[in-house]
């Protein structure tokens, strides 16, 4: 089982950007990738997934235009660049690898290793 970490969280103000970091503790070269966060008091929600080869990617609605995900197979880590960031995307930030599917998923079940997350919150 992979181990994953995150990192990058932190209090930011709106409109502004943060690049949350996942670290894996061996090679994610055949996983798919997920990110998801949790608000407080709400259930877990998909924010976007790559693909083993980084070659697709899907963002969830709530958050296209302004997060990109991405991926450095040389530092197996994954990458989420979050701009123009609002109140309403505060949450625990969580990666999570898939190795039963190489074009990622937007299902939470389907992920097998998670990180312990961080924390982002946006506020003036």
């Amino acid at each position: 089982q992979v181990h994953l970490a995150e990192s990058g969280g932190g209090l930011v103000q709106p409109g502004g950007s943060l690049r949350l970091s996942c670290a894996a503790s061996c090679t994610l070269s055949t996983y798919s990738m997920g990110w998801f966060r949790q608000a407080a008091g709400k259930e877990l929600e998909f924010v976007g997934t790559i693909s083993w080869n980084g070659g697709r990617t899907v963002i969830a609605d709530a958050v296209k235009g302004r997060f990109t995900i991405s991926r450095d197979s040389a530092k197996d880590t994954v990458y989420l660049q979050m701009n123009i960031l609002r109140p309403d995307d505060t949450a625990v930030y969580y990666c999570a690898a898939d190795p039963g599917n190489p074009y990622g998923s937007s299902q939470s079940v389907a992920y097998r290793s998670w990180g312990q997350g961080t924390q982002v919150t946006v506020s003036s």
